[in-house]
């Protein structure tokens, strides 16, 4: 059996650390942007493509059946369709039509991901499916975390840790480095009440300031769609 490495990435900003233009890479951003695209491809969205910027989403405004999302320290941008909430997407009419979004934290990591690597995005949402996938492929795995603004946030962390629990758990893999560990660490101490757990989470404060503390609550649901986006070119496609 060929043993596969499951290495963790904090954050962005220690990504070229880890770069090894070999490794699958799972792109997290739990509290919104990860559990948000799997909600938007799930209701229907034909492709997303993540852009680094406000100005770079505007080309796109006016193009057919394209629509525009944008998020800033949690906000939805003005004069964009959408921010960054899954709950948005879960409810709106949006099969069929291209979803360009930038935010925050999320988008960054996917594009700083996408240069060297084949990329995925993971969610809790989507954990189990994500999971079975990966195991399917001989590739070494890098979960890289979004954090925030390129610092470490619990609410990555922890998903983390639950998706190295679940490969280590199907046989076949190492996660030995410290930050595998600390991740998982994260994951044995929060996984009985996540939610209580992300109290200590700066985000989920940020979030609960904007009264959209409901969201938390959603991105925390395990497994509620199959779909596994993944990069195709410069967007993000479902995983056939």
């Amino acid at each position: 059996m060929i043993t596969k490495n499951i290495r963790v990435c904090l954050t962005p900003a220690l990504f070229n650390l880890y770069s090894d233009r070999n490794s699958i890479v799972v792109v997290v951003d739990i509290l919104r942007a990860t559990s948000a695209m799997c909600v938007a491809m799930d209701k229907g969205v034909k492709k997303i493509i993540p852009v680094s910027n406000v100005e770079e989403a505007l080309d796109y405004k006016g193009m057919d059946n394209h629509i525009l999302a944008a998020e800033r320290n949690g906000k939805v941008v003005q004069g964009f369709d959408f921010g960054n909430s899954p709950n948005d997407y879960a409810s709106a009419d949006i099969d069929g039509k291209t979803l360009v979004v930038t935010t925050t934290n999320g988008t960054k990591a996917i594009n700083i991901a996408k240069k060297d690597h084949r990329v995925v995005i993971g969610s809790f949402l989507n954990i189990d499916s994500l999971s079975d996938w990966l195991q399917t492929k001989t590739d070494d795995i890098i979960i890289l975390c979004a954090g925030w603004k390129d610092d470490f946030c619990f609410e990555d962390t922890l998903f983390a840790g639950a998706l190295v629990k679940k490969l280590k758990d199907s046989g076949g893999y190492t996660a030995e480095s410290d930050s595998a560990k600390t991740a998982s660490l994260v994951y044995d101490n929060a996984k009985d009440d996540m939610y209580d757990f992300l109290n200590l989470s700066e985000h989920r404060r940020r979030l609960a300031s904007l009264n959209i503390d409901h969201d938390i609550h959603f991105c925390l649901q395990s497994n509620i769609t199959k779909v596994i986006p993944i990069i195709e070119g410069d967007a993000l496609v479902s995983l056939k």
